[in-house]
């Protein structure tokens, strides 16, 4: 895997039934690191879903690059959105299995179904499954191509509080078994700091980045809620704007 640099000058929709265009991403840059966790917070409508789009090669009329490493390339991404998208008349491993090339090997997603926690649901249809195991299949199946950049849009929203943790709990582990630099949206300020290695806190459109905050947290200490809450306070206080994006 190679740095991923992210720069787009502009990012415009043409005006329909307006006077003007509408310019939703302007001046943004960023960097990730190889195996980076990085979340993005902002305000709703800013333009992270069309960021992601963008990043994943699904909208190309924009101005600026993909750099991955030193040559401007699109790199092998892997997705996640809110909506699981399982197809219904499949079971668990084979909504996996249809990700993958014919080369790939069984135990690839026998290893990610255990540490999803998922290996005696794996010949269920989605209709069998809770909110919280449709999202974890959708997690499997993005782990399972081994992309250089793993591209996740809100994908624990919706869930309640417990299950949203547990989530989290086992992408993490997932995460660090095989390690992969993830870009991932959030609302949700304490999931972020429960995440990242950096916070990326957006503006309102056109969107920017406004700050770019490394979270100081060993990964030992991200289950301490008093941890996490401390230093959510911390960041409250020491850059206020942030309150407006949340």
């Amino acid at each position: 895997m190679s740095d991923i640099h992210i720069r787009i000058n502009h990012k415009t929709y043409p005006a329909v039934g307006q006077a003007h265009a509408h310019t939703v991403i302007a001046d943004f840059d960023l960097r990730l690191a190889t195996g980076e966790f990085i979340c993005l917070v902002g305000p709703s409508g800013c333009g992270k879903t069309t960021l992601l789009n963008i990043v994943a090669g699904l909208d190309t009329a924009f101005a600026g690059q993909i750099q991955v490493g030193n040559a401007q390339a699109q790199p092998k991404i892997g997705c996640v959105f809110q909506n699981p998208r399982l197809l219904p008349w499949r079971t668990v491993r084979e909504n996996i299995e249809l990700a993958l090339s014919s080369a790939a090997t069984p135990a690839i997603i026998d290893t990610l179904l255990e540490v999803m926690q998922l290996t005696d649901s794996q010949h269920a249809y989605p209709e069998r499954l809770s909110l919280g195991m449709s999202r974890r299949v959708a997690i499997i199946r993005a782990f399972a191509i081994d992309p250089e950049l793993l591209l996740m849009d809100e994908p624990f929203v919706s869930l309640d509080g417990k299950t949203a943790r547990q989530v989290r709990e086992l992408l993490l582990t997932l995460w660090q078994q095989r390690p992969h630099t993830v870009l991932f949206v959030t609302h949700d300020l304490r999931e972020a700091i429960a995440l990242a290695d950096r916070l990326v806190f957006l503006s309102a459109a056109p969107m920017r980045v406004i700050s770019d905050i490394s979270v100081p947290l060993a990964r030992s200490e991200r289950h301490d809620e008093g941890l996490l809450e401390a230093f959510r306070q911390q960041l409250l206080h020491d850059y206020p704007a942030i309150k407006q994006l949340l």
